[in-house]
């Protein structure tokens, strides 16, 4: 936590989408620290020890979100990760994301309601 408030970690290699999700998450007093490739956000996540992540399904590779998860997971007891997809309702509907450490899937464009709820419930 950093000064009381709850660390989320957003990894995404888009700078646009990373800037517009920061005011929606601050506007609920989230601290957001952010990545912009799986390898930083490793190094992000070292740092920070976030209470949860958002992370982009395709980065710099096509699977550089799901090896993110894999690394997290050795590390032990990671906290609630949330993928972030433009293909989220194939992939929810095609993947037990449950089985590879995913909190679930977010279909992007996010709704602001829809994410603030969804990290409200993760995080109880």
């Amino acid at each position: 936590m950093s000064d009381g408030q709850r660390v989320i970690l957003c990894i995404d290699d888009d700078q646009d989408f990373l800037d517009s999700i920061g005011p929606i998450l601050e506007s609920e007093n989230y601290a957001m620290r952010t990545a912009n490739s799986a390898e930083e956000g490793l190094r992000a996540y070292k740092e920070a020890k976030p209470d949860m992540v958002l992370i982009d399904l395709m980065m710099e590779e096509v699977d550089a979100g799901m090896a993110f998860v894999k690394d997290i997971r050795a590390l032990g007891d990671p906290p609630p990760v949330m993928m972030l997809s433009s293909v989220g309702d194939n992939l929810s509907l095609s993947t037990d994301y449950s089985e590879i450490g995913l909190g679930g899937v977010l279909q992007k464009p996010i709704d602001p309601r829809t994410l603030l709820s969804t990290i409200k419930a993760k995080l109880g």
